[in-house]
């Protein structure tokens, strides 16, 4: 649609990449204001979730090399373009996941109190990441008729992400926006009014698990080895991010139980 936001000389900046760096200053932002509202150490914690940021950013390009290893064994130039990728979501949120906790406990920074800033931050990147992928035609949608449908055109995103042009596709990157922004709008609720340290974070796990499992039917950029289970139609078909969400789904369920208790049998 979109993918060059700036040309001048050599210096080319892509749209995809400065929203989703948007997108992270948006997500430090917000965690910075609301550790300070909080009362935490709010350096210490933006120290977290930038390094956070970094490690869950080579995750997610790790799980995008891995997931396509034969692919970038025989076409190894093509290695260049993980610089550009943002990878896999899942896998930057499981590697940042753990890193984060690793972290949190090792500077002694109480764990589910700054996790609990970190989800509606992650919801609010994701929103602007994802508005990123539209911008580049990556992540594309599939073939449909809908009125809202869109066509991609510019042949440097057709060559950039492989793209379908000229064909009418579901805006899959839009609907993902759109519902990580409400992700983010419900989080920042339920952290107004929680209950116990953690319940903020296990319900974005959960939330944005029944998000992409949701998108994932919409999706028209998978290859065969993407599909867990590849039936006739998208609906009678399974992939593997959809089995990981459905495991984040019994994560997220499983979390919120035993902070929960936790909390309880601490008062």
């Amino acid at each position: 649609m979109f993918p060059i936001l700036l040309k001048i000389g050599p210096l080319t900046i892509h749209t995809y990449g400065f929203l989703m760096a948007v997108g992270v200053a948006l997500g430090l932002w917000f965690v910075y204001a609301q550790a300070k509202k909080t009362g935490m150490d709010a350096n210490r914690v933006m120290d977290a979730a930038f390094y956070t940021i970094i490690v869950s950013l080579i995750g997610a390009k790790l799980l995008l090399f891995v997931s396509n290893i034969s692919y970038y064994v025989s076409y190894p130039k093509e290695l260049f373009s993980l610089a550009r990728s943002g990878g896999v979501f899942q896998g930057g949120l499981l590697f940042g996941t753990v890193y984060a906790l690793w972290y949190l406990h090792h500077k002694k920074i109480p764990t589910w109190r700054t996790a609990d800033l970190i989800g509606p931050a992650l919801a609010l990147g994701h929103g602007f990441g994802r508005i990123g992928c539209f911008s580049a035609g990556c992540c594309y949608g599939r073939e449909c008729a809908a009125p809202w449908a869109v066509t991609f055109k510019s042949q440097y995103a057709g060559q950039l992400t492989g793209v379908h042009l000229g064909t009418p596709l579901h805006p899959v990157q839009l609907y993902e926006a759109a519902l990580n922004f409400l992700n983010f709008a419900v989080l920042f609720v339920i952290l107004k009014k929680k209950k116990f340290d953690g319940q903020v974070f296990a319900f974005y796990i959960f939330n944005y698990s029944v998000i992409r499992f949701f998108t994932e039917y919409f999706r028209g950029d998978h290859a065969d080895s993407v599909f867990f289970i590849r039936g006739a139609t998208p609906l009678t078909s399974l992939t593997f991010p959809q089995l990981f969400c459905v495991l984040g789904l019994i994560g997220g369920g499983v979390l919120f139980i035993v902070l929960r208790r936790r909390q309880r049998a601490d008062s």
